[in-house]
């Protein structure tokens, strides 16, 4: 099968894998974006497509369709921060987030929602974002659907995904398919370690190409350290070389000198940026209000298999739970399906030893559901903080108090009654002291007793956002509704740090759609030319 990246390389596409660097550079751009996931990625597809001269830079490597061997060994250390094993400072939850060139639009799970209409009400109402709605987004979604091959899943679910289904349906509980962003699905299930058909539309396969074989070109191995500026402009961005290992820095630097700056490294990885370089922050809002979806997994063990490790990851979910009290009430819960391989499991899994053993060897049988949690709307949910710890680096602060728990809670009654609705043999929360119940009655009073606090109950992520809120004013917000920044005049940020609060839905194409439109107004102002994209 073609690698489309390998052949646009060897077509002269511009590539510098800054490891290899043998000396320091200084390099002059009109656009320099830093992170080439969902955000960097349909930056510079938009900004390179008026003629502006765009550079990428990208912390990771460049890895395609070649690369991916569907081995967790392989992508877990070579695609994922920290080898997948990224964690909050107090170690309580893991947080799974891409580090390679498309960034986790490169190794998640496809399931593509529109940001919902309840969400921009609540942004309007607390950050004054009057600009931003279900109806003048939608047109910048549905180009962003378009252009990515967001569309129906219409392959039957696997026999994860049909026991959700099937429990809920059982209970009177709605459930709904997911969109995807694919084309052509071989529909293997190995998503996560990197789609090797070149199905999956991610920014690795789509946006990049689209940049680089207009002229725009992306530094790997390269981090980005500081901004520089005075006044109200920034003047520069230095970075440094890391080395083959993508640990170690090399000692080589690389200064970018540009009319404009874009930050898009995520939600962790941006405001550290920020924070690095000293920016303005008088109202000291800069990492506060970081969110994730807290989630919480429930297990069960099935008569037949069910191989959740094979077929489209997430193909079901339910929004039932969410919408059970006011959006800033009692935290609400999506739920959906994971895929099953063996490292990720045994590593999320409770125990170890034998009794670690005796649940792994019914793996092939094993259902998943989970449970995220919607966080940032209740008063008392107010997120995380990204700060910098050791060489600079960030970390996540992620308190999960009494607000979480007890959503959590819900969310765990809620999925083993379904799962047992659906047949489950018997049921345990991924819980350190959960023994595993045989009936629903059982769980329910189990659950109900359960101690629930950081490293008992298993928290996990892979959705950040915040941590540089847009609002309509600096002391509600670090950037306003465009991602411009207040203080310094050249410099946006274009990545779902700008999110004000968490989602209540996987947040793939929000950033998308979002970042579209705000990308196609940079490219329109800095070019003089007419909008790149049109809804």
């Amino acid at each position: 099968m073609e690698d489309p990246i390998r052949v646009g390389l060897a077509a002269g596409w511009k590539h510098v894998d800054a490891s290899a660097l043998a000396h320091s550079q200084t390099i002059d751009v009109d656009v320099v974006i830093v992170g080439t996931g969902a955000g960097g990625g349909v930056t510079a597809d938009l900004l390179s497509a008026t003629g502006l001269r765009v550079v990428l830079v990208e912390e990771g490597p460049l890895r395609s369709s070649s690369d991916f061997k569907m081995l967790e060994s392989d992508a877990y250390p070579e695609l994922y921060q920290e080898s997948a094993a990224r964690k909050t400072a107090d170690k309580a939850i893991n947080i799974l987030q891409g580090r390679c060139v498309g960034g986790s639009t490169t190794v998640n799970w496809t399931s593509s929602f529109r940001t919902p209409p309840e969400v921009f009400a609540f942004w309007q109402r607390h950050f004054g974002l009057q600009e931003l709605s279900a109806e003048s987004m939608s047109s910048w979604f549905a180009v962003m659907e378009h252009k990515l091959w967001v569309r129906p899943w219409d392959t039957p679910p696997n026999a994860n995904n049909k026991i959700l289904a099937a429990g809920a349906e059982k209970l009177g509980i709605a459930v709904g398919s997911i969109k995807r962003n694919v084309k052509g699905c071989w529909n293997l299930g190995y998503c996560g370690m990197g789609c090797p058909t070149n199905a999956k539309q991610s920014m690795l396969l789509t946006a990049i190409p689209a940049a680089l074989s207009r002229g725009a070109t992306l530094y790997t191995r390269l981090r980005a350290e500081r901004l520089r500026f005075a006044g109200s402009q920034v003047s520069a961005l230095d970075c440094s070389a890391l080395q083959a290992d993508g640990i170690h820095l090399s000692g080589r630097q690389v200064r970018f000198r540009a009319r404009h700056f874009v930050v898009a490294g995520g939600a962790i990885g941006s405001p550290a940026l920020l924070m690095r370089s000293s920016v303005p922050d008088p109202y000291r809002l800069l990492g506060k209000r970081t969110f994730l979806h807290p989630v919480v997994i429930s297990s069960a063990l099935m008569d037949d298999r069910v191989d959740a490790y094979a077929g489209a990851p997430q193909s079901i979910y339910s929004d039932h739970f969410l919408h059970q009290a006011p959006i800033d009430g009692a935290l609400g819960f999506k739920l959906e399906t994971p895929p099953l391989h063996p490292v990720l499991y045994a590593t999320t899994l409770q125990g170890y030893g034998e009794a670690h053993a005796r649940l792994m060897r019914d793996f092939t049988k094993v259902n998943v559901v989970l449970a995220l949690l919607r966080d940032g709307f209740n008063p008392a949910s107010r997120g995380g903080r990204v700060r910098l710890g050791a060489g600079r680096l960030p970390v996540l602060d992620y308190p999960l108090g009494e607000v979480i728990w007890e959503a959590a809670r819900r969310a765990l009654l809620a999925m083993a009654e379904i799962q047992f609705a659906a047949g489950a043999r018997w049921v345990t929360p991924v819980h350190e002291t959960a023994p595993g119940y045989t009936s629903w009655a059982a769980a329910r009073k189990g659950i109900a007793e359960l101690p629930l606090k950081p490293f008992l109950c298993r928290v996990v992520s892979a959705h950040v956002m915040g941590g540089c809120g847009m609002a309509d004013a600096p002391h509600r917000g670090v950037v306003d509704h465009r991602g411009r920044h207040f203080w310094l005049d050249n410099l946006s940020v274009l990545d779902g740090s700008v999110f004000p609060t968490s989602l209540g839905v996987n947040p793939q194409l929000s950033i998308y759609g979002l970042v579209a439109r705000n990308a196609s107004l940079l490219a329109a102002e800095l070019s003089g030319r007419p909008l790149p994209v049109i809804p």
